[in-house]
């Protein structure tokens, strides 16, 4: 079995590096920042750092306090992160769990840089306004201890929605997710007590495990299960 998932990671390698092959040596680069890649997917067209683009944005994008997909949250600075933050929008699930795609974040086989896709934020503030969240950290598997603010979703026009589903930009973005996503597997196969089995394992407990972060970030409680 082990043998079988190195060759089907090696086939995602070969097939990602295919996929890079026609793209700008920039874009092919392993290490990802937040903003250049949030800029990649969301179509929105702000530069700078990404504390800065809550202002920036003003009278070129739409604003707000609600989640939706394709949306920019961006996040203040804080402590070791005093350059802000910025991720994507994915997936909207409640009106207080939503997941983003984003990069730079968590520590993945030690190294920063990564692209982490799809992964649950949720909004603790008191007042329900999603200033104040929690994000999945990856080397814990578990949300983070600590709650950071931020300043509020930036909305994509249309002009931003045309260039997110540009297929280079999709083409490019994919390609990085899968060659990220083959390593951190390969790295798990090797790893003492990660192995295919215990992956399956713990996707299949994905359900419960989103449930259970829920309730530990917003005392909510969850209804008991027989």
């Amino acid at each position: 079995m082990a043998k079988r998932l190195r060759t089907l990671i090696g086939s995602a390698l070969v097939a990602a590096v295919a996929w890079l092959a026609p793209l700008n040596m920039a874009s092919a680069d392993t290490y990802w920042q937040c903003v250049p890649f949030a800029r990649l997917i969301s179509g929105i067209q702000i530069f700078g750092d990404a504390h800065t683009w809550w202002r920036q944005a003003v009278g070129k994008y739409e604003t707000g306090f609600q989640p939706k997909p394709g949306a920019v949250l961006c996040f203040k600075p804080q402590g070791k992160m005093r350059l802000g933050h910025v991720g994507v929008v994915s997936q909207v699930l409640t009106d207080r769990v939503i997941q983003i795609t984003h990069a730079n974040w968590s520590r993945i086989g030690g190294t920063r840089g990564q692209i982490e896709r799809d992964v649950t934020v949720i909004d603790v503030s008191p007042a329900g306004d999603w200033s104040q969240v929690k994000v999945w950290y990856d080397p814990i598997r578990d949300l983070g201890t600590t709650s950071y603010p931020t300043y509020g979703f930036i909305y994509p026009d249309d002009n931003a929605q045309r260039l997110a589903q540009n297929p280079f930009n999709k083409a490019g973005a994919t390609a990085m997710a899968m060659v990220q996503g083959a390593a951190s597997q390969a790295a798990n196969t090797v790893r003492p007590g990660a192995g295919p089995l215990q992956m399956l394992s713990q996707a299949a407990e994905s359900t419960d495990r989103i449930a259970g972060l829920i309730q530990s970030a917003t005392g909510q409680a969850q209804p008991e299960r027989h």
